[in-house]
């Protein structure tokens, strides 16, 4: 880890289990001495927990794919001003459930090829990347049971069923081919422990 601290995301379908995965990964470091600050997007700060509610909840067609884009870029300018790059800037690891590549599937591909706009919006407005993306590969059927059965209100993008999240999959995995670099593939259909010290041996080799 840089004194400039660590910042790690994590990714995959809706139900992949990542954000168990992030709250369980905090944990494991906190006991191993480290300071870390545990966020989600959208969301993170006040400013982008108010967009949360708009671009999450309601009716799947609320809002078109470009005024999304919008949406999430201001949610996530916010959050990397007010959360990321302070806990950042003072040497902590942060660890997020969820971040651009999050945007450039959902938004650049679910409906309609909008990828350069997230790309383009993404480089003048935030114009970071995360040193480390875990990527929890998930069966669509099982995912979308599992997002499903939690029946909360942020329901909007799984009312969109199954066909998207199966094109959610095969993007995301295409993604972490394009950043190989900084992407980890992490097999999410074993239990929640098996996937925990998959995801935990992956930073602590990082971190060295």
């Amino acid at each position: 880890m840089t004194k400039s601290g660590l910042f790690l995301t994590f990714e995959g379908i809706d139900g992949s289990g990542k954000s168990s995965q992030a709250r369980m990964l905090a944990d494991r470091l906190r006991k191993l001495g480290h300071e870390v600050v545990l966020t989600r997007e959208p969301g993170g700060s006040t400013g982008a927990e108010e967009i949360r509610s708009l671009v999450l909840e309601g009716d799947p067609d609320r809002w078109s794919a470009e005024t999304e884009i919008l949406l999430f870029t201001a949610a996530r300018r916010d959050h990397l001003e007010r959360t990321i790059e302070p806990a950042l800037a003072a040497g902590k690891v942060v660890i997020c459930d969820r971040f651009a590549d999050s945007t450039r599937m959902y938004q650049g591909l679910s409906r309609g090829d909008l990828r350069g706009l997230v790309d383009e919006l993404h480089s003048l407005m935030i114009g970071r990347e995360p040193d480390l993306t875990l990527l929890i590969d998930m069966d669509p059927q099982t995912g979308l049971s599992r997002a499903k059965g939690r029946q909360g209100a942020e329901e909007r993008f799984e009312d969109f069923g199954l066909d998207l999240q199966q094109k959610m999959r095969a993007g995301f995995l295409a993604l972490a081919k394009e950043f190989a670099g900084r992407f980890r593939v992490v097999d999410g259909n074993r239990d929640m422990d098996s996937v925990a010290q998959d995801v935990t041996d992956i930073v602590l080799r990082a971190m060295r």
